[in-house]
């Protein structure tokens, strides 16, 4: 019988987001691939550093048991096949054994494999692959590989956070608040409280996660919060999206304008994802966090998110 992911939440994730190559990354960028590649063979039994997505992955594989595989993580990369054999060892001897597919294109866009995957995640420390996934319509986050690392607070706890406009909705209301400012904009929201949001592009996201908070696993659990820079009386319309989604939130975090990083600190999650730029550099400094590049404020200085 054929194989498939169609019944997992699928994780695809470039090894630098995974694991901290930025030394070998560095002789890389300075135009030296065949440095790179000689540098990358001659520690492939030096195990990398965990990276700023290594506690959300490890948490998400804690989900699969010897019954039943829930999550499936692999590995997409630009680096070459070799590298490649790096960035598998490095699972392994971190205890991540559950990863063992992986596609290294050396080179070429990677992002066109996220459709045979199924991926409803695609973590990136290269921008424009995260782009293209985007506009391919999955879920994806240019990774900010300085970003703070996940607390170990939590070990049993997934805990992930999404800003909301552009992000778990559509940004048909930040374009409200660009073309005419926050009055015109809190106006719209009261007008549209009961109307839900369209989707944006973590909605399917957010839907696999809370089918995963339905299953029982021991010792494991997903909290997942809602961090945005509405507040009242714009918060309605984003609660009332959810609930016509029937997905539910542990927290939700209403902060009209206030900056979040200080927020996301005591939240602590394995993982953050915002649209604009400044907010995800923010939050950088306390958590791990990811570039979501769409919408139309991704760009801009944050007012309002």
């Amino acid at each position: 019988m054929t194989m498939t992911l169609d019944d997992k939440l699928v994780v695809a994730i470039s090894s630098r987001a995974l694991f901290d190559f930025e030394e070998e990354n560095q002789v890389f960028e300075h135009g030296d691939d065949h440095s790179y590649s000689r540098l990358q063979r001659e520690r492939l039994n030096v195990p990398a550093a965990p990276g700023v997505a290594f506690s959300l992955v490890k948490k998400l594989l804690a989900f699969n048991t010897e019954e039943q595989q829930r999550v499936e993580v692999v590995l997409l990369s630009r680096n070459d096949p070799v590298s490649g054999m790096r960035a598998f060892r490095s699972a392994k001897a971190h205890g991540l054994h559950s990863i063992q597919r992986g596609v290294f294109t050396q080179g070429r866009d990677p992002f066109g494999y996220l459709r045979p995957l199924g991926a409803q995640l695609f973590l990136s420390a290269n921008a424009d692959d995260v782009t293209q996934a985007l506009q391919l319509g999955y879920p994806a986050a240019h990774v900010f590989t300085d970003s703070m690392r996940a607390s170990g607070s939590h070990p049993q706890e997934v805990r992930i956070a999404f800003d909301g406009d552009a992000v778990l909705f559509s940004d048909e209301s930040e374009r409200v608040f660009q073309a005419e400012g926050l009055a015109a904009f809190q106006k719209h929201e009261q007008e549209k409280a009961t109307q839900p949001l369209p989707e944006g592009p973590f909605k399917p996201l957010l839907a696999a996660l809370h089918s995963l908070q339905q299953i029982e696993v021991p010792g494991m659990r997903i909290r997942t919060a809602l961090v945005t820079a509405r507040s009242a009386p714009a918060h309605e319309r984003a609660l009332n999206t959810l609930m016509d989604w029937k997905i539910d939130v542990d927290e939700a975090m209403f902060l009209g304008g206030l900056a979040k990083g200080e927020f996301l600190r005591e939240f602590e999650p394995d993982f953050f994802f915002d649209d604009q730029t400044s907010h995800v550099r923010n939050a950088a400094s306390h958590v791990p966090s990811g570039h979501v590049r769409s919408g139309i404020a991704h760009n801009k200085p944050p007012i309002h998110s």
